[in-house]
């Protein structure tokens, strides 16, 4: 049994106000800086309040997608919880980006892998994403191929 994580119980809670959209062009910029090329980004949300972040980007050959869901704000502080998630997005890339200089664009991304089917390699492994992120934003990012 798993307990809800609620925006107010983890990192970057209300510590900024830059904008989530500012926070999605530093990341966009991340990959930019590794040689990456972002094809696809988006914000969506469902009727059962559950939204979530897509970057969706190709490098050294490879589609990958990143997913980032807002978390639920206990105090319904929906806005807050998009800057969280835009910012907790951007540390996230930043750092993948970094460990990719080491081990590789493939290996460090690769829960983010597209795969033949349209999925990524973590929604193979982690059913329980489907539970927290809008079914349209699982859905398969444009690319170029």
């Amino acid at each position: 049994m798993t307990h809800k994580i609620y925006a107010e119980d983890v990192n970057f809670w209300m510590t900024g106000r830059s904008s989530p959209d500012t926070w999605i062009e530093r990341a966009k910029k991340q990959i930019a800086e590794l040689g990456g090329k972002v094809m696809a980004e988006g914000f969506g949300s469902d009727a059962e309040g559950r939204s979530a972040f897509m970057l969706g980007f190709e490098m050294q050959g490879d589609s990958f997608k990143i997913v980032w869901p807002v978390l639920i704000s206990q105090r319904g502080n929906t806005q807050a919880a998009r800057i969280q998630a835009a910012t907790m997005l951007y540390h996230y890339v930043k750092s993948v980006c970094l460990y990719a200089v080491i081990v590789g664009t493939r290996a460090a991304f690769f829960s983010h892998l597209m795969l033949p089917d349209g999925r990524t390699a973590s929604q193979v492994a982690n059913a329980e994403l489907a539970d927290v992120v809008p079914t349209m934003i699982l859905l398969p990012a444009p690319h170029s191929h």
